[in-house]
């Protein structure tokens, strides 16, 4: 029902017509009731007597207006459907909506109601910051800076007062300074009384669809404060903590794992000096990156120090992409060339592995998914962010590639 009358506010209005106003306060009056608990039909019929005197008082400006004799339509539908009597009490403009302690927006939106003495608006929007690492492994963080780094072993991503996440990176070819991700621990801090602490443990070839205790949600049973979504089984998983309003999406691709991470601004920035090691708030260290100044530089592989297994490993794990196929494989599930297609390409170069190229697309996909602006979601290396243009940057690799292949 609320449906429809969103559908009747969207046709065209004379410009004088207040209908509008009034459809939009109905449904905020109504959103947040639920047809299953007691005492809904009185608010329900509450709200419909507010939204009947609404439109009898731009009555005059809506004449001959569809939208307007479509809400008195509708509304005399709805009161007889709900046995409403049409004289009684209204709604207010503004109802107390019910706070739910273990949901961030909840929380957030109360304290920002007119009448707390922020002067804020009703219902602003949170800042939601974006954080994903994917590939060779390629680190897009909070402040949207795209990187690509070395950072082997076991580094934090995140780790503030409500939430940790460590990556464990391995070299992915022998002599290759290129590393991707094996392993991610998630912590989730306990929080009042909506959630012990949850831990989330994921490894190559073992991506759970529960917590480590066992658990695949947290919080009592009729408000769940933090679950899991498998989305497909052993490839693809989604963690919710609605108490903090972070969002994680872990997948495997190949023999790899890749993390997408959406968490609310002032939550990410809730941290001491002692956890300024955060490669998703502050990037790699400048020791770690690979993309110096943007350039990626490919590794010499020394084949010729290389015993004779070592080699065949090698030869095995690098394939036989050029950049022409490269570029082509890339192409055929990454159409914009932003950095993430020329990740795709660099990855491909740097191992031969084919499953990067739908590491690169689902990390896009992810970001898509999950990053709040969408005139941020593509990065193209340019003289603007400091990188070099990359077709000239590939034909370096490739020589390089060429070179290394050869000895």
């Amino acid at each position: 029902m609320v449906k429809q009358f969103r559908n009747w506010s969207q046709l065209v209005q004379t410009p004088q017509c207040r209908i509008q106003k009034c459809t939009t306060d109905f449904v905020s009056l109504t959103s947040h009731l639920n047809p299953s608990l007691d005492g809904f039909d009185t608010e329900f019929c509450k709200a419909l007597r507010a939204y009947s005197a609404c439109t009898q008082r731009t009555s005059k400006s809506c004449r001959g207006n569809l939208v307007f004799h479509s809400a008195m339509l509708g509304i005399t539908d709805l009161m007889s459907q709900r046995n409403c009597s049409k004289d009684g009490p209204t709604s207010s403009t503004h109802p107390v909506i019910p706070i739910e302690p273990c949901n961030y927006h909840s929380r957030h939106h109360q304290a920002l109601r007119p009448g707390t003495g922020t002067g804020a608006p009703e219902h602003p929007r949170p800042t939601y910051l974006f954080c994903g690492l994917f590939g060779d492994p390629h680190l897009r963080t909070f402040k949207d800076h795209f990187q690509t780094c070395k950072v082997e072993g076991a580094w934090p991503l995140i780790d503030n007062n409500y939430l940790s996440v460590q990556v464990t990176n391995v070299p992915v070819v022998y002599g290759s300074s290129a590393t991707a991700t094996n392993k991610i621990t998630i912590i989730f801090k306990p929080y009042q009384e909506c959630t012990d602490q949850k831990v989330y443990q994921a490894v190559t070839d073992d991506l759970p669809a529960a917590f480590v205790d066992g658990t695949i949600s947290g919080g009592d049973s009729e408000t769940r404060s933090i679950w899991i979504l498998e989305k497909s089984a052993g490839r693809h998983v989604e963690i919710h903590a609605a108490y903090i309003g972070v969002t994680i999406i872990v997948r495997q691709q190949g023999h790899y794992l890749t993390l997408a991470v959406r968490m609310p601004e002032e939550l990410a920035m809730a941290f001491d000096e002692t956890q300024d090691l955060q490669l998703c708030m502050n990037g790699c260290p400048t020791s770690e990156r690979i993309d110096q100044e943007g350039h990626l530089q490919l590794p010499m592989l020394g084949l010729q120090q290389a015993s004779f297994q070592q080699q065949a490993r090698v030869e095995a794990q690098r394939g036989v992409f050029t950049l022409e196929s490269a570029s082509r494989k890339c192409r055929e599930q990454l159409e914009v060339k932003d950095i993430y297609f020329h990740s795709c390409v660099f990855d491909l170069l740097t191992t031969g592995d084919a499953n990067f190229t739908t590491a690169a697309y689902n990390a896009l996909k992810d970001m898509e998914t999950l990053h709040p602006k969408r005139e941020h979601w593509h990065i193209f290396p340019n003289s603007a962010t400091g990188l070099r243009p990359f077709s000239l940057l590939l034909n370096a690799l490739l020589t390089g590639f060429l070179i290394t292949v050869l000895l």
